[in-house]
């Protein structure tokens, strides 16, 4: 009852999680066609948003104890709306302080940086996108069943790029003494653009950028200098692809060596490097997108001589 009187939702996080929130807007809007608006939990609590009890509150968290997540998550239960976490940690504050949590059962992260837990929050979005779709009757039973089974062949096709990525491995060298690397996305590629500069900064303590590719002609592409290494994430739909094509022919133009990570069967006629992952619907692309970004922020801290 509560999910079919909802009028928005606001999800809550920091650093990698907010990622995976912005990654959620796109998945819940599209399939649920209800307003997401994604919040630096940081942030969250310093102005007055407008929340009711009809509002939801997603607030995602690895450790459940992201003090910013927590103090943004009392400050929206203060408006008398619902809280949903998505956590990676049994019987931490933050989902003890929410009315309902979905774990993401990662295990344990071992480094600062996030990356199974990442992934397994995206996940999470997913679903909860799907049964509140499924609940507000914007999706039918057919294709949240088509949602699902495309979600369950995602680990395979993870292994598969884990199998085929040791050319990343080599290229990955070639970049050790670049000051800097710039990522570039579109749609729910974005944010996925915004997680690998992310890790890049975490693992090998370097300069990194994530930008909306549409954004690259409003200033960005003043930072492209020759030799500047560019990591594209080509999306799926035709006509973003030819938006982002024309996007990688503008930095190539000034001399950015540019790395495409491209679904199977999309082409990248300006791309100096290649790295190819598995078909999927459009909407998951992040999950196999982000692996390749993963295994080069891996990679550079290694060659760096990092821990």
């Amino acid at each position: 009852k509560e999910i079919s009187a909802l009028t928005k939702i606001v999800i809550l996080a920091c650093g990698t999680a907010y990622h995976a929130g912005l990654i959620a807007k796109y998945a819940i809007e599209e399939w649920a066609k209800i307003s997401v608006d994604v919040e630096l939990a940081s942030e969250f609590r310093y102005r007055n948003p407008i929340l009711d009890k009809n509002s939801l509150v997603i607030a995602i968290s690895q450790s459940g104890e992201t003090m910013d997540t927590l103090m943004a998550l009392r400050h929206a239960k203060e408006f008398g709306c619902k809280v949903l976490s998505i956590c990676n940690t049994n019987s931490s504050t933050i989902p003890r302080e929410s009315d309902a949590v979905l774990y993401t059962h990662a295990g344990p992260e071992i480094a600062v940086a996030s990356t199974k837990a990442f992934l397994t929050q995206v996940v999470a979005a997913y679903l909860i996108g799907l049964a509140i779709a499924q609940i507000r009757g914007a999706l039918d039973e057919e294709q949240v069943a088509n949602q699902y089974s495309q979600l369950q062949e995602l680990p395979a096709k993870i292994e598969q790029i884990l199998e085929t990525v040791e050319p990343l491995r080599t290229l990955t060298r070639e970049f050790t003494n670049s000051s800097s690397v710039l990522f570039l996305g579109r749609n729910v590629g974005y944010p996925v653009a915004l997680e690998g500069a992310l890790k890049l900064k975490e693992l090998a303590y370097m300069h990194a950028e994530g930008f909306a590719g549409g954004e690259l002609k409003h200033g960005p592409i003043a930072l492209i200098d020759k030799g500047t290494p560019l990591i594209a994430i080509m999306p799926i739909d035709p006509l973003l692809n030819e938006k982002m094509n024309s996007n990688v022919q503008e930095v190539k133009a000034r001399g950015a060596n540019v790395i495409a990570i491209a679904p199977e069967g999309i082409n990248v006629p300006g791309a100096t490097h290649l790295i190819r992952i598995p078909e999927t619907s459009p909407i998951l692309l992040p999950i196999l997108a982000t692996i390749p970004l993963q295994v080069f922020a891996y990679e550079m801290a290694v060659t760096r001589g990092n821990d």
